[in-house]
């Protein structure tokens, strides 16, 4: 048994097939997934896919939505994560990357969110994308915070060790398949103590570049989505940690689902 800790099960490559979708990843073994909100309307569009033991989702507002908020947000996100099966406040953070919302905004959209998450003692579903430490000193001042999870982490040694140090959780997704991009991610994922480690796929994103070409045809999935990535891909995240880490699939996939549900309060 597997969880995915990341499905953008909203995003439009997933409209016309979202059953197909959630049928295979059960066929593929993932029997869990985190279905990921990135601003209020799909905050609150996911709570009709929530199913008790299968799925569940974050409420939040990602930073490139920060300027998009309208006056209330906090409030209604207040009430999205009281509901049964929200598991965590975000996706939240920095991205100093794109930038498609001002540094401030972010900055104050984040801790906004950061307080809440202190206020309910939910977990925190983290995004940082090139923010140069500053979602790291920004989680640091909060205080005591819940458990958080580092999603998509693509950072350097010194970011992995400042997160590991203050006891967060770190998700790996499909970016560690790429020879290119994910080299230095290759280098760092056997320093992240088995306890720590998750995995996710950020489907549609990043799929994994182990996935064999046969697999469309072999699920029956159309050629139109043969760049799009699915939560039944997460077996070859697993794969390649498991090559990498040089450990059990079965050590990992036990460890891993624990570790989701420790994080995430999960059954």
């Amino acid at each position: 048994m597997l969880t995915d800790c990341c499905v953008n099960l909203l995003n439009g490559q997933f409209r016309i097939d979202t059953k197909n979708v959630l049928d295979r990843a059960q066929r593929a073994g993932v029997s869990r997934l985190i279905l990921t909100g990135t601003d209020i309307e799909t905050s609150r569009r996911l709570i009709k896919w929530l199913s008790p033991g299968e799925r569940y989702s974050t409420a939040g507002v990602h930073p490139h939505y920060a300027e998009e908020t309208k006056p209330g947000w906090d409030e209604a996100l207040h009430e999205l994560v009281r509901i049964a099966g929200v598991c965590a406040i975000g996706e939240t953070g920095l991205d100093f990357n794109r930038n498609f919302s001002s540094r401030k905004s972010q900055l104050i959209c984040f801790e906004q969110q950061i307080n809440l998450a202190m206020e309910l003692n939910k977990p925190l579903f983290v995004h940082d994308r090139d923010s140069a430490g500053a979602v790291a000193s920004t989680l640091a001042i909060a205080g005591q915070l819940p458990d958080v999870l580092i999603h998509c982490f693509t950072g350097n040694q010194a970011d992995l060790e400042i997160y590991l140090d203050a006891g967060y959780y770190i998700g790996i997704t499909g970016w560690v398949t790429d020879r290119r991009r994910g080299s230095l991610l290759r280098e760092l994922v056997p320093l992240i103590p088995l306890e720590r480690l998750l995995i996710e796929t950020d489907a549609p994103f990043l799929r994994p570049h182990n996935v064999p070409d046969a697999w469309l045809a072999n699920n029956t999935v159309s050629t139109r989505h043969k760049h799009r990535c699915e939560p039944a891909h997460l077996s070859f995240v697993l794969q390649a940690l498991a090559d990498i880490r040089e450990e059990s699939l079965e050590n990992l996939a036990q460890a891993t689902f624990a570790n989701a549900s420790r994080l995430f309060k999960l059954d």
